[in-house]
């Protein structure tokens, strides 16, 4: 059997965006490595690809063909990120025997979804055939949640919190309960693919069984047809995203914002996440989470006020031109394998300062490409953002390296080559 003729089931936490326009489906802003890699796929080797993902509001599995994949979408109310549900392992045996894989890759460990995965492939005699990407890791995220948090912030609740048991301290529970899940599944399989230190590391700690494939990933179109250039950015501006979770670090950016204003006080802060300040309503005011509360009194004791702009959930291209119109990308989580966040910054050449937690010190080379930082030390932070707004040669090294280096780690043909080897050398002749 050649290439040509492997049939690919991929699982997903999320909708690509052209099964979710066909779907009229609101597109998500999240999994850019999953747009990149079927574009590649479709467009460079003739390879059958089916796609299975969870939908939300649906009450059966959707199944038919957009845009030349085949997708299954699965309804959500099956998918509690604690619970595994015997229930999904029942219907991914189903399509395992209706599509017939020669490959099933699993993107991410993050949910019990992929336990079902696994226990089904297991039941099926298809286990040899599974392969796991590491995205993040819930077990080892769950050690660093609490980060530079107050130990009272921890353990307050709001009524939200309290409506849906979702706490910062039960947060952290659930990403316990979840890398329970992570581990039996990476325990079960034999292959993974990875891309850092961190993640190879990791897995071989919960697995030393396990053999790891070293593939990178390829990011969102936009991304490849733009760079960033110093004339036309916004001055003294930060951008930052995903911040909604506590491991993001929005809170060390801003008791970094605090000190950098005092030497550039027209210093601006974007973040890509909905208003966490809208208090404009009832409801809204009933939505805040803890953490949000926390972002609150942080901007207020900061009188970080007109410092702060929230952008609202961005579409790919608008994300695109928030990185450009910014003078510095930080990255301030305090774990991450590799985020896709950086990757796309560095492939736009917008200068990055990133925290040293998980893969970043692969991705991104201290003074040579951008500046890496102690993670719970946001004054440092503060140093190395100022560094770029003060030297603008510095910035322009920085962006001309870091581009340099990114466009051979996101480098489309070389990723797809690597993926399309790893499918044939070890899954064509099972």
């Amino acid at each position: 059997m050649g290439v040509k003729g492997l049939r690919v089931l991929w699982l997903s936490n999320v909708v690509l965006p052209n099964v979710a326009k066909h779907l009229h489906k609101p597109v998500p802003s999240c999994g850019g490595w999953l747009v990149g890699a079927s574009e590649e796929l479709k467009s460079q080797i003739d390879m059958q690809l089916a796609v299975l993902f969870p939908l939300v509001k649906e009450a059966n599995i959707l199944n038919g063909i957009a845009d030349g994949i085949t997708y299954y979408g699965f309804p959500q109310r099956i998918l509690d990120p604690t619970k595994y549900n015997s229930e999904l392992e029942t219907l991914f045996k189903s399509i395992l025997k209706e599509w017939n894989p020669d490959v099933i890759h699993i993107w991410g460990t993050e949910f019990p979804h992929t336990l079902a995965m696994v226990n089904a492939c297991k039941n099926l005699g298809l286990q040899e055939k599974v392969i796991i990407s590491i995205q993040g890791l819930c077990s080892v995220i769950a050690r660093h949640y609490f980060t530079n948090l107050p130990q009272n912030i921890i353990k307050r609740h709001t009524f939200r919190d309290l409506l849906f048991q979702d706490s910062i301290y039960q947060q952290k529970y659930k990403f316990e309960k979840r890398g329970e899940y992570e581990k039996k599944a990476l325990s079960q399989v034999s292959h993974v693919i990875g891309r850092t230190t961190w993640d190879k590391a990791c897995t071989r700690q919960i697995n030393p069984l396990l053999k790891y494939h070293h593939c990178n990933e390829t990011l969102r179109n936009s991304f490849y047809k733009h760079s960033w250039e110093l004339a036309n950015c916004e001055k003294h501006s930060i951008f930052i995203s995903q911040v909604y979770y506590p491991i993001k670090g929005l809170h060390s950016m801003l008791e970094a914002l605090a000190l950098i204003i005092k030497n550039y006080p027209d210093a601006k802060l974007y973040i890509a996440d909905d208003d966490m300040l809208k208090m404009d309503t009832l409801k809204a005011r009933l939505k805040k989470t803890s953490f949000e509360k926390y972002v609150r009194e942080q901007i207020k004791h900061y009188k970080l006020h007109d410092k702060i702009f929230f952008t609202g959930d961005l579409d790919e291209m608008q994300m695109c031109q928030k990185f450009l119109n910014a003078n510095v990308f930080v990255c301030p989580s305090f774990i991450e394998n590799s985020p896709n966040s950086l990757g796309e910054a560095m492939i736009l050449g917008v200068p990055c300062v990133a925290s040293d937690v998980g893969g970043i010190s692969d991705m991104l080379k201290h003074k040579e490409e951008g500046f890496v930082y102690q993670a719970d030390a946001p004054y440092m932070l503060a140093y190395y953002v100022s560094e770029i707004f003060a030297h603008e040669d510095m910035a322009l090294l920085f962006s001309k390296n870091a581009r340099n280096h990114a466009l051979q780690t996101h480098n489309r043909k070389e990723n797809m080559k690597n993926l399309v080897d790893i499918y044939r050398n070890e899954f064509e002749f099972i």
